[in-house]
């Protein structure tokens, strides 16, 4: 008689879509086992990180980079120097400007949230927004930063595509 692995038993390991340029995408699986092979796959969260320069940023946006048309999503960022020491927002002159796709480099924002500094898993701090996307679609998010203190850490700009179901 074989042994049966419960289901209790769960394997976690990390899967990167992309190659050494970036954006990288990482999600984390959650893998059970039971006997006779696979009984569940769900994804438990998804982070997109960018680096510009000398900062890189961790995006993420809730529900499960899933947001819905008139409904609140947050997004929030955590931001690291090299090394990976996190940057808050009290730190960093930041704007999140939010744009329809496709877009030009003439088109104003469709809205430029306030960001808060917010607490997220294990991130204290850092820029974070509400916001609800209007309608169904493609919007890019654009976030820019300096630092409050010259020379703190280099200028940077990310962008992120989001689609609104």
């Amino acid at each position: 008689m074989s042994q049966l692995i419960p289901l209790n038993k769960v394997f976690t390991y990390f899967v990167i879509a992309g190659s050494l340029g970036l954006p990288l995408i990482t999600h984390t699986v959650m893998v059970a086992i039971a006997e006779g092979g696979l009984a569940h796959i769900a994804p438990t969260f998804a982070h997109e990180v960018e680096v510009s320069g000398t900062v890189a940023a961790t995006f993420h946006l809730e529900p499960n980079h899933n947001p819905k048309a008139g409904e609140t999503a947050q997004i929030w960022f955590a931001l690291t120097r090299k090394g990976g020491e996190i940057i808050p927002l009290s730190q960093c002159q930041c704007q999140l400007l939010i744009y329809t796709e496709p877009r030009s480099e003439t088109d104003q924002p469709l809205m430029i949230p306030e960001l808060n500094p917010i607490s997220a898993e294990k991130y204290q701090g850092i820029p974070g927004a509400d916001v609800v996307f209007p309608k169904t679609g493609r919007y890019q998010l654009e976030l820019v930063g300096s630092p409050k203190n010259s020379d703190d850490f280099q200028v940077f700009k990310f962008t992120y595509s989001v689609t609104v179901r």
